[in-house]
């Protein structure tokens, strides 16, 4: 008789692919086309891009959009190239990666747009910056940056051009050289009532605020959508600050998308700390969507900056505690690192234990910071400020693969006895059985947990993957009593993730993120930040005394640039270049 069972597919795990302060260079798709491999290799099923469309100033982020439909095509703003790199490399990467069954997820800035070409006058009022409801001015007219007419690409892709009636309000008035919040007047203007109430009304955000009640602005950007969709060949997006523009819009926005491209994956950046506001805009939208759980990314921070805090309330009041399917979990990413807006710090012996909860549990969908993963590198203007080396003492990679290949199955907690040391147990599944794994933290002393892991485990030896688990010098070996239970350990402030000893791809571990020149076999594809993910073999033969005081040894590296960020062999035709 035929197996009827559903077989269960691999893990997902996504990847923030940049940070704050990558370089201007220009060379961001390349760097991460040639990283692609060794991601997927550990597990990494999608990417998460920044904002691809072109800015308006060519070191600009993409955060300050100026054009959808310029993806680095067109000689605009000082360039052709955006910050990451040109269209034709941003479409290499997304080959790249649909080749690997790595899905592209683009960071769509949809709320305004920056960098106008021509000031048009317009009327306008004032409001309160803390209250956007409120009037403080008479309507006056001013003049404003809110002509775009997009002369470099012309009317390629789009003949839609955007004038002052396309928005609803702005910053700046030219007439006066003053800055303040301008909702514009005329005919059926008005702030949108589909967004959150933060400040009365938080239509406005920042530049100038698209008015998503015009007609015009509607259909363009769901063309948009659609057309780079097709463009690129996309498997999802991040709505930047959605809690800023028409819930109606967005929901008309993803029917059409999805109409056109198939279930194209979506999650919005609403970076709200209560789950009940998250929790009631889930429930105002019309479509299957995920939001980021801020509040569980503030709960690490308090956790790992309060001594002796209760781990066993981390989850509380999280996204993911009440709509698992709807909860992107994160540790950290571009706003939250150090020196940004929403900076909020994590201690550095949390990392690996945060990192642990939001991979290795079936809640959630887990998203990795590229900082994390890689190390940040300092702001441009602040060349006194050092590197920041990979979080995880570089062991982020391990606890992804980690993830690949062992949790999977039901998860039995061990959460009720001790307020500072919790575990939990992966069972596997029918066809994934050494997909298991026994997890044990502490963010105080050294723990341990007395878990069942099935008796169909007995006598089998678990050793931890991360090797953080010692018995002296020695690693720690769990043997799994005839009645399937195991007495697991982790060390003061740390985490163990132990699996069966000869599980398929144990060999594998670990892996680790270690500068590039103290690798054996020298600079490598796929080199971030002078940083490569070493393979087992790499790792023990890493010798740190090989590497070059700022810079490479081995066979060298001719890409090895701006703030050793590339260091790698780029792949065109064929050939080395």
């Amino acid at each position: 008789m035929a197996d009827d069972r559903k077989t269960t597919p691999e893990n997902a795990t996504l990847l923030q692919a940049f940070e704050w302060n990558v370089p201007a260079d220009q060379k961001h798709w390349l760097r991460l086309q040639a990283a692609l491999p060794s991601l997927k290799e550990i597990g990494v099923t999608s990417v998460w891009i920044p904002p691809a469309c072109k800015a308006s100033s060519p070191k600009g982020n993409g955060y300050d959009i100026y054009d959808l439909y310029d993806l680095g095509e067109f000689d605009q703003k000082g360039g052709v190239a955006t910050k990451w790199g040109t269209k034709k490399e941003l479409q290499d990467l997304c080959w790249r990666a649909g080749e690997l069954g790595v899905g592209i997820y683009f960071d769509a800035v949809l709320n305004h747009k920056a960098g106008a070409d021509t000031k048009e006058k317009c009327r306008a009022v004032e409001v309160d910056e803390n209250d956007r409801n409120k009037e403080i001015s008479e309507p006056y007219e001013i003049d404003a940056w809110l002509g775009f007419n997009f002369r470099g690409r012309g009317d390629k892709y789009s003949a839609q051009k955007y004038h002052w009636y396309h928005f609803s309000g702005t910053d700046y008035n030219a007439a006066n050289e003053k800055t303040a919040i301008y909702k514009l007047k005329g005919e059926g203007k008005s702030w949108s009532t589909s967004v959150s109430d933060d400040q009365g009304n938080a239509d406005f955000m920042m530049f100038a605020d698209l008015d998503y009640s015009h007609e015009e602005v509607t259909k363009d950007v769901i063309n948009w959508g659609i057309w780079a969709t097709k463009e690129l060949g996309l498997k999802g997006f991040r709505l930047d600050a959605v809690n800023h523009f028409s819930e109606r819009f967005t929901n008309e926005w993803i029917t059409a998308l999805r109409h056109e491209c198939g279930n194209i994956f979506i999650v919005g950046e609403a970076w709200e700390g209560s789950r009940d506001k998250l929790v009631a805009w889930l429930e105002e939208m019309d479509h299957k969507f995920t939001l980021y759980d801020a509040p569980l990314l503030y709960n690490f921070a308090r956790v790992s900056g309060e001594e002796r805090a209760d781990l066993r309330k981390i989850f509380d009041n999280s996204l993911v505690q009440v709509k698992p399917m709807n909860a992107v979990t994160v540790v950290a990413n571009h706003d939250t690192q150090p020196g940004q807006t929403l900076d909020t710090p994590i201690a550095p012996f949390f990392k690996p234990l945060a990192y642990a909860l939001i991979l290795l549990r079936p809640s959630g969908y887990p998203c990795l910071f590229y900082g994390d993963l890689y190390g940040l590198l300092p702001k441009e203007d602040s060349p006194k400020d050092k590197v920041q080396d990979p979080s995880c003492s570089g062991m982020l990679p391990t606890l992804v693969k980690a993830r690949q290949l062992y949790a999977y199955g039901e998860c039995n907690d061990y959460f009720s006895d001790d307020a500072n040391c919790v575990g939990w147990v992966r069972r596997g599944t029918w066809d994934r059985l050494e997909g298991a794994c026994a997890v044990v933290m502490s963010n105080a002393a050294p723990g341990e947990k007395n878990m069942f892991v099935g008796e169909e485990h007995k006598g089998e030896i678990w050793t931890d993957v991360l090797g953080w688990a010692r018995d002296g010098d020695q690693e720690k070996q769990v043997v799994i009593g005839e009645d399937g239970f195991g007495l697991f350990t982790c060390g003061e402030t740390s985490v163990s993730v132990f699996v069966k000893r000869t599980a398929s791809g144990r060999d594998s571990f670990p892996l680790k993120v270690l500068l590039a020149g103290a690798l054996r076999r020298g600079c490598t594809d796929g080199v971030v930040n002078n940083r490569h993910i070493a393979s087992k073999d790499e790792v023990a033969h890493w010798n740190p005394r090989s590497v070059a005081k700022g810079g490479y040894q081995g066979r060298g590296c001719e890409a090895a640039c701006h703030h050793c960020m590339i260091g790698q062999r780029v792949q065109k035709g064929g050939k080395e270049t």
